[in-house]
């Protein structure tokens, strides 16, 4: 076999799986006389291992995705592809864009990990196309983002949290839930997570505020450009997938990692709200994204501590000193 892997300090997050395991994978999902001829992973991922897999007698590629081991995984990312899993009858709405799940397997006979198999999508992922462009016809790939987002928001369902549970009967449960897992993770990894627990402590006292929100809406919750596909070959930037939707909540629509990126900048993605629709800007709204924007940071920051940049480790405690100024 083909073996391609990413070469990883032993120390890194993201550990590599064998031959013999990518081997046994495939045997348990395609049969016992299945041989996977090639394996090669992609490094655009930054949680789970993934590879394009290639096997004998099958004329398109798959996709086969690996979770870390339980233990490697913060409270606050328990399951995610479970999580993922699970959110697949919700995201019908976009369908025509997602890959299709082969096969998961929760079981860990095979390997020590959960893993899916999925459907390889078209195109070519938008940070390696979209510079292809001039930046005068990249509204047009924003304005696409914000029917993404509109569509997906547009979902209703059962309870506030994660896709997978566990639920939560209001939506202040929900998002103090959050910052309490993410400060733990940030306790149980040597960082101080004071900040974000001052947040949890504002975010209990407007507890009101959040729990104006009654209606739980679809989250993609990583939902941005590295999570896209384009067309190879269209005079515009043209669409054809998305991806690693593993992270989906239930909630207010304005807490999804897509508002909070079309948000970012007053550039060219400011095309996003003419399809989706004018962000939330009453005070309340305002007070409630600072929230969001806490929750965010501190995953950022545990993000960041798992790919040793300790630089962006450092930048976060500054601009959560920002949005506590303005919290409070």
């Amino acid at each position: 076999m083909d073996y391609r892997p990413i070469e990883r300090a032993s120390e890194a997050f993201q550990q590599s799986v064998t031959i013999n395991e990518i081997q046994g994978i495939g045997r348990r999902v395609f049969g016992a006389d299945a041989r996977v001829m090639s394996a090669t992973e992609l490094g655009s991922g930054m949680y789970n291992n993934t590879y394009r897999i290639e096997l004998e007698g099958q004329e398109r590629p798959v996709i086969l995705r690996v979770a870390p081991e339980p233990g490697r995984q913060f409270r606050s990312e328990h399951q995610l592809m479970r999580n993922e899993y699970a959110s697949v009858p919700w995201l019908a709405v976009i369908a025509p864009l997602m890959p299709q799940v082969i096969a998961a397997d929760w079981s860990h006979e095979v390997i020590g990990r959960d893993y899916m198999v999925q459907t390889l999508l078209d195109g070519v992922p938008a940070p390696d196309r979209i510079g292809d462009y001039p930046r005068t016809a990249w509204p047009t790939f924003f304005r696409q983002m914000g029917t993404i987002a509109r569509d997906v928001h547009s979902v209703c369902g059962p309870h506030f949290g994660p896709v997978a549970g566990p639920g939560y009967g209001n939506w202040s449960e929900a998002v103090i839930a959050s910052l309490e897992e993410i400060a733990t993770d940030l306790d149980n990894v040597g960082l101080d997570a004071a900040d974000l627990r001052k947040v949890a402590a504002v975010a209990e006292h407007g507890r009101a505020v959040l729990d104006e929100i009654t209606e739980p809406r679809l989250l993609s919750g990583d939902l941005w450009t590295v999570n896209v596909m384009l067309d190879g070959t269209a005079p515009e930037p043209t669409i054809t997938g998305v991806l690693d939707m593993d992270r989906t909540w239930w909630g207010d629509s304005s807490a999804d990692w897509t508002i909070r990126m079309a948000m970012a900048k007053p550039d060219e993605r400011e095309a996003f709200w003419e399809t989706y629709g004018l962000p939330d800007r009453s005070a309340a709204g305002v007070w409630r994204s600072r929230i969001y924007e806490a929750r965010h940071l501190g995953a950022i920051r545990l993000e960041r501590h798992r790919l040793s940049n300790t630089d962006g480790v450092r930048q976060s405690y500054s601009a959560m000193r920002v949005v506590l100024a303005d919290l409070t």
